[in-house]
């Protein structure tokens, strides 16, 4: 295979993720107490677009990362060692920034779920349980920095044990079913319609990243044998 064959190995899935996903959020937009508040003078679907344009940006450019150092070393040769820590730090912002635009869009379009309110706060709580567990574990036995992708940096980092202590005793994709959980917390908390949808789709766009980039990547790094028994994420 070319490298730009491997660079772009089941991308097609996030495309035609993106080509189901939009016109559905697009339309979504336009239903009953979406459109209702603002905060810090951007309104509920302002805040809804930037919510969704952050989501593709951040795993559009995990992809781009990984591959490109997977197969041409790009990070490495240009910045040496410093090339995951450049890598990680802009992962950091856009997810932090990712994260933060949907809190935000919670509070714009606060009371738009006609639900009880109390229940929903009590589901909030109860998805804040799993995703605080989950970070817990990737702190104290994965390691942030496996988690972010360092096996396409540092080969070295290919030869640890397999993890399978705290969250990833039990599953092993807690990345993927539990981290998102927190994206559900603003959503459930404020009673928010549109942070409702914005957390359905970081949840379930976060799945097309997996069989997209990181399952064909760790394929590549692992083999199929050893990646059978290693945790998702």
């Amino acid at each position: 295979m070319s490298r730009i064959t491997l660079i772009l190995e089941k991308q097609w899935i996030h495309g035609v993720a993106l080509v189901f996903f939009l016109p559905l959020l697009r339309y979504a937009e336009g239903l009953d107490g979406m459109q209702e508040g603002e905060a810090l003078g951007i309104s509920s679907p302002g805040w809804f677009r930037i919510s969704i344009a952050l989501a593709v940006l951040h795993q559009t450019y995990v992809w781009f990362c990984w591959r490109t150092q997977l197969h041409c070393r790009l990070f490495t040769r240009l910045l040496g060692r410093r090339g995951f820590s450049a890598y990680a730090f802009l992962f950091a912002v856009i997810g932090c920034l990712r994260g933060i635009s949907v809190i935000f869009l919670a509070m714009a379009n606060q009371g738009t779920l006609s639900a009880n309110r109390p229940a929903l706060r009590l589901l909030a709580l109860a998805a804040l349980v799993p995703g605080t567990c989950l970070l817990y574990s990737v702190g104290r036995y994965f390691t942030f920095k496996r988690a972010l992708g360092l096996d396409h940096f540092d080969d070295s980092c290919r030869q640890l044990p397999l993890v399978r202590k705290g969250i990833f005793r039990h599953f092993r994709n807690g990345m993927y079913l539990f981290g998102f959980l927190l994206f559900w917390v603003p959503a459930l908390w404020f009673a928010s319609r549109a942070a409702l949808f914005a957390a359905l789709f970081n949840h379930l766009y976060i799945w097309v990243h997996y069989f997209s980039t990181e399952l064909p990547d760790m394929r590549r790094i692992y083999g199929d044998q050893r990646l059978s028994g290693r945790p998702g994420g």
